[in-house]
C-alpha cells in the first residue's frame, strides 16, 4: 500500500512539474510575440521571413532571430534586436519584465537605434536579473524612474541618442556598473556620484547637466562632457566657482593687519626692484622675438619653394609611426603656399565643439607651435602639435589635392560634427583654402591599434578580452556611422589599424572618418580587384560594403597578431588555410597560450571571412556584422563573470 502510494505522489509531482514547464514556455512565447507585435506595430515580418518568430515554434528549441537561451535550462537569457526599423512602435516594459519566466533569467536586452518609443519604465527594476541594458539610437522621452537604480546587476547601461529628459536617478547605487552612455539627450541635474575607477566607458556630453564633475571623473577625455554649458570642473576649461568664493569670502571675514611706515617703504622699494627687472625681461624677450620672426619671414619665402614636393612618399599615415622630426615651418608654409593673400587668416580657423579649443585656439598658434611629422599617406600629413594657448596636444591632418570643394568640405565637417559616437574621434577644428585642407584632432597618447598588433612581435600582451573588446566597439561605431550618414554618402573608406587610435582607457577610435568621397572610395576598389559600380542610389550600399570588407581584415589582425600592408594578402593567406582545414594555424599562439575560449575565436573568424568575401553581395550588413561581434563579446564577458564566481566559491 506504501509503494503504491509513493508511486502516485511522484507520478503527479512529475505531471505537476512537467505542466509547469510547459506552462513557463507557453507564457514565454506568448509574451515575447507580444513584445515582438508592439515593437514592431504588428508588422512581424520586419525581422525576415525566416526570423522563427511564431506561435507554432519555441524561442529556445527553435533559435528565434535576436533570442538566445540558456542550453540546460531553455530558458530565454538575451534579447537582441539592434537596428531594425522599429519607428512606428512601442517597447513597454512590463510586457518582458513582468512576465515571471523571463524577468527571472533575462540579463541582456538590448534595442539599440530602433527609433522605439517607450512606456512603463517604471517597471524595469523588476527584469532584476539584467546586466546589460541597451537602449540608444531611440526615442524614449521624459524622465528615468528611480527604478533603473534598482538594477543591482547592471554592469552596462546605453541610454545614449534619445530625448530623455529630468533628473539621473542615483545610479551611483548600482556598485558593479562599468558602462555608463547617456550622451544626446536633455537630461539636468548633477552627475552622480559614481565611482568612475570601475568604469570602462562612460559618456555624458550634449546634455544640460549642471555643478561640478564628480571625484576621478576626469579620468576619461573631455569629449565625454562636451555640451554641458552648465558643467564645470576638470577635464573641462571652466572652473567651478564655489570654492574660489568660499575662499574670498574667508578671507574678507580675516581681520586686516597694519603695516608700519618703515614696511611700507621697504616693500615699496621691492615693488620698484621687480618693476625694473620685468621691463628689463621684457624688453629682451620684444628684441629675440622681432628677430625670430624676421628670420621665420625670410625662411618662409625658401619653404614655399619646397612645399609641392613635401608629400611626394606615400606611406602609411599613423599618429604612432616613428616620428620623424618637422618643425612647424611645414604646416604654415603649406596653409601660405596654397593662399595668394595672407589677410584674415585669424578667422579661417573653423573651430567645432570643444571647450578648451573654443577657449582660445587660433590660426596663427597652431602654425606658431613646435609640430613634428608623424607620417604621410595618400591623402596627406599627420603632424603632432603642441599648442600653448590653450595648452593641449593636437593630431594636424594636412589633406592635398582633394577634388572635394571648400564649401562641400565645410558642409561635410559639419555633418559630421553633428553625428556624434564614443568611439569614432571627431575633428576639434578645420582649414580650408583653395589648395590645402586642415583638420585637428584631439591627440591621443597611446596610439593606434597598429602599434598595439605590432608591439606582439616583441613580447608585449594584448589579451584576449582586449582585442574582442575594441572589435566590438569598432563594429558598433561603423553601424551608427553608417545608419547616420548613408543618405549623405559619407562612408569612411580608408578603415585600418591605423586608422585606430586607442584612448586612455584603452577604447577604440575610428579615426579620419569621411576622408574620402564616394567616387575615391569606388576607383579605390578597382586596385584591390573588386567590381567598381556607377555611382547611383542603388549603389551606394554596395560601396559602403568596402568599410565591411575593411572591418573584416582588421578581424583577422586581431585573431592572427599579423599586421601587412595590404590587407588582401592577409585575407588571401587566411583564405588559403582554411581551406586545407588547418583553423589552429591561423590564430596568434599567444591567445592558445593564454587559454582564449577556441570556440569564440572560431565564430570570430567566421565573421572576418564573411566580411573579406570577394562578393559585396555576400557580405553581411554592418549592423549584422556588430550583432556577431557583440554577441560573441558578451559571451566571453559571460563566461568571465562564471570563472570568477565559481572561484571565489572554491
Amino acid at each position: 500500500m506504501n509503494r503504491v502510494f509513493t508511486f502516485a505522489l511522484l507520478f503527479i509531482s512529475f505531471f505537476f512539474i512537467f505542466d509547469t514547464t510547459v506552462c513557463d514556455e507557453t507564457v514565454t512565447r506568448d509574451a515575447l510575440l507580444k513584445f515582438l507585435a508592439e515593437v514592431s506595430n504588428n508588422n512581424s515580418t520586419i525581422l525576415g521571413t525566416n526570423s522563427g518568430w511564431n506561435s507554432t515554434s519555441d524561442p529556445c528549441k527553435d533559435k528565434w532571430l535576436g533570442v538566445t537561451c540558456n542550453a540546460k535550462t531553455l530558458s530565454v537569457e538575451k534579447i537582441i534586436l539592434d537596428g531594425y526599423d522599429f519607428s512606428s512602435g512601442t517597447f513597454d516594459v512590463t510586457t518582458i519584465c513582468n512576465v515571471e519566466p523571463i524577468a527571472h533569467t533575462l540579463f541582456f536586452l538590448s534595442l539599440k537605434n530602433g527609433l522605439l518609443q517607450g512606456k512603463n519604465f517604471d517597471s524595469i527594476d523588476k527584469c532584476k536579473h539584467l546586466r546589460h541594458l541597451v537602449l540608444g539610437g531611440n526615442r524614449f522621452s521624459g524622465s528615468i524612474p528611480q527604478s533603473f537604480s534598482r538594477l543591482n546587476n547592471l554592469k552596462r547601461l546605453d541610454i545614449s541618442n534619445n530625448r530623455l529628459s529630468g533628473v539621473l536617478p542615483d545610479l551611483s547605487r548600482i556598485s558593479g556598473l562599468i558602462e555608463f552612455e547617456a550622451q544626446n539627450n536633455q537630461l539636468s541635474g548633477e552627475i552622480p556620484e559614481f565611482d568612475f575607477s570601475n568604469f570602462v566607458a562612460f559618456n555624458v556630453s550634449f546634455n544640460n547637466f549642471s555643478g561640478s564633475i564628480p571625484p576621478e571623473g576626469d579620468s576619461f577625455p573631455v569629449s565625454r562632457y562636451l555640451e554641458n554649458p552648465l558643467l564645470c570642473g576638470s577635464p573641462l576649461a571652466g572652473k567651478c566657482s564655489s570654492l574660489s568664493e568660499d575662499s574670498e569670502s574667508a578671507d574678507h571675514d580675516k581681520p586686516k593687519s597694519s603695516l608700519s611706515r618703515d614696511e611700507i617703504l621697504m616693500f615699496s622699494g621691492y615693488f620698484l626692484i621687480g618693476l625694473a627687472l620685468v621691463l628689463l625681461i621684457l624688453l629682451c624677450v620684444y628684441r629675440k622675438r622681432k628677430q625670430k620672426q624676421q628670420k621665420k619671414k625670410e625662411s618662409r619665402i625658401e619653404l614655399t619653394k619646397k612645399v609641392a614636393t613635401v608629400d611626394h612618399d606615400s606611406t602609411t599615415t599613423s599618429m604612432d609611426q616613428s616620428k620623424k622630426g618637422a618643425s612647424n615651418s611645414d604646416i604654415s608654409s603649406a596653409v601660405i603656399s596654397s593662399d595668394d593673400s595672407n589677410t584674415a587668416v585669424s578667422q579661417s580657423l573653423v573651430v567645432l565643439t570643444s571647450p578648451e579649443a573654443n577657449n582660445g585656439l587660433r590660426f596663427e598658434d597652431l602654425l606658431k607651435a613646435p609640430a613634428e611629422l608623424l607620417g604621410r599617406g595618400k591623402h596627406g600629413s599627420m603632424y603632432k602639435v603642441m599648442c600653448d594657448n590653450p595648452k593641449m596636444t593636437m593630431a594636424v591632418k594636412r589633406i592635398k589635392d582633394w577634388s572635394i570643394t571648400g564649401s562641400e568640405f565645410k558642409k561635410r565637417m559639419q555633418k559630421l560634427d553633428k553625428i556624434r559616437h564614443p568611439n569614432v574621434l571627431p575633428a576639434v577644428a578645420f582649414y580650408s583654402s583653395r589648395q590645402e585642407k586642415l583638420l585637428v584632432y584631439e591627440y591621443q597618447d597611446n596610439g593606434s591599434l597598429l602599434l598595439l598588433l605590432q608591439g606582439i612581435q616583441t613580447g608585449q600582451r594584448f589579451h584576449w578580452s582586449s582585442r574582442l573588446s575594441i572589435a566590438a566597439g569598432i563594429a558598433d561605431a561603423l553601424a551608427f556611422m553608417h545608419q547616420e550618414l548613408q543618405h549623405d554618402r559619407i562612408a569612411h573608406g580608408n578603415l585600418k589599424s591605423s586608422n585606430i587610435f586607442l584612448t586612455n582607457n584603452m577604447e577604440p577610435m575610428i579615426g579620419e572618418y569621411g576622408l574620402m568621397s564616394i567616387a575615391e572610395i569606388n576607383t579605390t576598389t578597382a586596385s584591390n580587384s573588386h567590381n567598381v559600380f556607377p555611382i547611383t542610389d542603388e549603389n551606394v550600399g554596395a560601396i559602403f560594403k568596402e568599410d565591411v570588407y575593411a572591418f573584416g581584415v582588421i578581424l583577422l589582425e586581431l585573431l592572427t597578431g599579423k599586421v601587412q600592408n595590404n590587407g588582401i594578402e592577409l585575407a588571401s593567406w587566411v583564405v588559403s588555410v582554411l581551406r586545407e582545414e588547418w583553423t589552429v594555424e591561423v590564430f596568434d599562439r599567444t591567445l592558445i597560450q593564454e587559454g582564449a575560449s577556441e570556440e569564440r575565436m572560431v565564430n570570430l573568424l567566421q565573421v572576418a571571412v564573411k566580411c573579406v568575401n570577394q562578393s559585396h553581395e555576400a557580405r553581411p550588413s554592418i549592423n549584422q556584422v556588430a550583432l556577431m561581434v557583440t554577441t560573441i563579446r558578451d559571451e566571453d564577458d559571460r563566461s568571465i563573470d562564471v570563472s570568477a564566481s565559481t572561484s571565489t566559491i572554491i
